[in-house]
This record gives C-alpha cells, structure tokens and sequence, in this order.
C-alpha cells in the first residue's frame, strides 16, 4: 500500500526537500519502525545529502512533530472540505467532516504505526497523539471555531467552545480506538452534537 502523505502539497516552511523528506520519513516508519529512520536513510532514500535532511528538518524530534503536523493538514483538509459543502446545514457538515476524518484515519499508515506496539515505534511516537496533543487539538479546535458560528448557533460563546472541545476529543478518541464503522460513528457524533446545539436532526439517526 502506497502512503498516501506522497499526494501533499508541499508544506509552507521549509525549502523544495522539506516535503518528500517527511513522506520518505512517514513510509519508512510505516515499513519498517521508527527506529530505522536516520538522517542518512532519508539522504539516501531522497537522494539528497545528509545536511540537506539536517537544514531542512533539524532533529529526530522535530522531524516526528513534522510528521504529525503533515498528516493533521491532511485532516484539517477534509473536515474543511466538508463544511464548504454544506455552508447551510451544520448536522451535515459535521456528519461528513467526522466520516471523512476517521475514513482516512482507517487507511492512515503512520497512524497505524503510532498505535501500533511492533516495531518499537508506539514508544517513541505514541505522546504526540496523546500525552503531547495540545498542538492537534488547538490546531483541530480553531478550524471548527471559525468554522461553526457561522451556522449562528443558539449557544453562548463559552458554550460552543465547550462542545467544540468534546467533539474535537471524542473524534480524536476514535480514530485511535475505532468501536464502530466511520459512517456509523458519524452518525451518532453528528447527532449528539446537533442536539447539543439544539438543532433539528432529519433523520435522527441514519445508521441505526
């Protein structure tokens, strides 16, 4: 299974290299384990020199939390995706941002990776989806914050701050821990968090 990180853009920050050093960073994890990712593998594997990986990236450390934050672009796309196609329906909205979230984390390889015990990588890797997740969910958590008062919810700002935050973890519970399909679990997300918001839910629940 290709990686499906190689169809990014390339991020902002960084020069040409920057990008496919993080996919070849990404695969290699998901093939072989974190601790076989190097500078010099990367080199290799880019066909770049070894300080090129070095002035682009930096460390082992920030090349993890490069990792991460080039996959929650992928995230962060889809949901905003799924807001732009239901500009008026916010239950609809929600339904397909929280599908298209927990679809791609089905067939996420690095995530797969992190939660995975083989390989020594849950080790290494694990605290930044979980421990470490301040960055994601504030990432995660400013999207939907510019995003839902536009549908003029009949809460209070501290009110939808504090249903955005429950929905924000509990998807994120889910695509570490799956207990359902990602239609079905959509569904009940998207109709707990429109009776929250007091919004009608037509049907209620489609996946019973």
């Amino acid at each position: 299974m290709a990686i499906m990180s190689a169809a990014l853009p390339a991020p902002l920050e960084g020069g040409q290299h920057r990008r496919p050093i993080i996919a070849a960073a990404i695969e290699l994890t998901a093939q072989s384990g974190w601790s076989s990712v190097t500078m010099a593998r990367l080199a290799e594997v880019v066909g770049v020199s070894r300080q090129t990986v070095y002035n682009e990236i930096g460390s082992k450390t920030a090349l993890a939390e490069a990792m991460v934050s080039h996959e929650l672009a992928r995230f962060l796309s889809v949901v905003d995706t799924a807001f732009e196609r239901h500009p008026d329906d916010l239950v609809e909205a929600f339904y397909e941002a929280v599908r298209a979230v927990l679809e791609l984390a089905d067939d996420n390889l690095l995530l797969q990776a992190i939660a995975s015990a083989t390989h020594g990588t849950a080790h290494e890797l694990l605290p930044l989806l979980t421990t470490q997740a301040g960055s994601l969910l504030k990432q995660a958590k400013a999207m939907l914050a510019t995003r839902v008062p536009a549908y003029r919810p009949d809460l209070t700002d501290e009110q939808l701050t504090a249903v955005i935050d429950v929905v924000v973890r509990t998807v994120l519970s889910h695509v570490m821990q799956p207990s359902d399909t990602p239609a079905r679990t959509a569904d009940a997300l998207a109709w707990v968090a429109a009776r929250v918001l007091g919004l009608d839910t037509t049907p209620p629940l489609r996946h019973r």
